[in-house]
């Protein structure tokens, strides 16, 4: 799992702009593919045959965008004005390294000197709309050799294993859920399943909400990677979930109140079967699960790895847990079969 996970953080892929994770998910999916297609969004398809057919399809999914830039505009000695592809907090900005456009030219993250600054602008986050890229040009015609107007701008941030089982990498949010369907399409199935790699999750689930009108499934299962706020900080009663804890099953979001029925029947299996979870204590946010449930009418359930630090260049993921996700989500793939629907 660790090798498949810096093999997909290293590839860049900001909302609108993930054809390089497809690229690579497609190559590693195809051995295994019954069927393998891309719809006209960009999300990638991959059916897999199992021991039995299905009443109605199952679509398993996870997105392969992560939060990012592009750049707007390009002032006339070369720095670049960026606007947030999803939700980005700009305290983590300053001073962060950056890939621009498709030449991944380096670039830092800048902002007016402080002792430039007032006593009132150093009390304040800064504004997104006052950071720029500077990537060591002198004149906008230098910044258009580079880039343009339109380019993704991706954190340059490495995959680096450290601690005990734990790797720090940018985009875990949602390349954990990549791995663990990768995973999942390499091993026999119970039941014939789809597998669904989103695009647009970051900005609207719009990948996911086509993927679920295209097949109409019976059955949705989102795997995410999502906030773990065992910080020092947050007093306990306020963790949404814990990293070390197993994977994280979602009661509700912003978006989704998952069915009580199947949800305690798949977690009665993981029990019997020591699979280690923990429920999500929180219903902030929003998943794929929101859009793809819409249209079809299909009951859902949400799963998650633990990460730390969501949405900015240093995600943090205790690698056991994904191990966890991956399990459960084994179950839940046969208790959709068995339930017929």
């Amino acid at each position: 799992m660790k090798e498949l996970l810096r093999q997909l953080c290293q590839l860049d892929g900001v909302a609108g702009y993930e054809d390089e994770v497809r690229a690579f998910i497609e190559e590693q999916a195809r051995p295994f593919a019954d069927e393998l297609f891309t719809d006209a969004l960009g999300s990638l398809f991959v059916f897999k045959k199992g021991e039995k057919p299905r009443r109605r399809p199952m679509m398993v999914c996870a997105h392969m965008d992560e939060v990012g830039f592009l750049v707007r505009d390009i002032t006339e000695d070369g720095m670049l004005h960026i606007s947030a592809v999803g939700s980005v907090d700009p305290r983590v900005l300053i001073g962060r390294r950056m890939r621009v456009g498709g030449k991944k030219t380096p670039g830092v993250i800048a902002l007016k000197a402080v002792h430039l600054t007032t006593p009132e602008e150093r009390k304040i986050a800064p504004a997104l709309n006052s950071l720029y890229v500077d990537m060591g040009c002198k004149s906008k015609k230098e910044a258009e050799a580079l880039a343009m107007p339109g380019d993704p701008v991706m954190f340059d941030s490495a995959f680096l294993p450290f601690g005990v089982d734990c790797v720090k990498a940018k985009a875990l949010d949602d390349r954990v859920g990549c791995a663990v369907m990768l995973k999942l399409l390499a091993q026999p199935l119970p039941y014939d399943t789809w597998f669904v790699f989103t695009v647009g999750e970051e900005i609207g689930s719009r990948g996911a909400a086509a993927a679920a009108h295209r097949l109409e499934p019976g059955c949705i299962l989102t795997l995410e990677g999502t906030t773990a706020a065992d910080m020092p900080e947050i007093p306990s009663h306020k963790q949404s979930c814990c990293q070390r804890a197993g994977a994280v099953v979602s009661l509700m979001d912003r978006g989704t109140v998952y069915p009580r029925a199947f949800r305690e029947k798949v977690l009665a299996q993981a029990d019997k079967a020591g699979v280690r979870w923990q429920y999500r204590r929180s219903a902030n946010g929003s998943t794929d699960s929101s859009r793809a449930a819409e249209g079809p009418g299909a009951i859902a359930f949400g799963l998650s790895a633990p990460v730390r630090y969501i949405h900015c260049a240093c995600n943090v993921a205790y690698l056991p847990d994904v191990e966890e996700v991956r399990r459960l989500a084994e179950i839940v793939i046969k208790e959709a079969g068995e339930l017929n629907v």
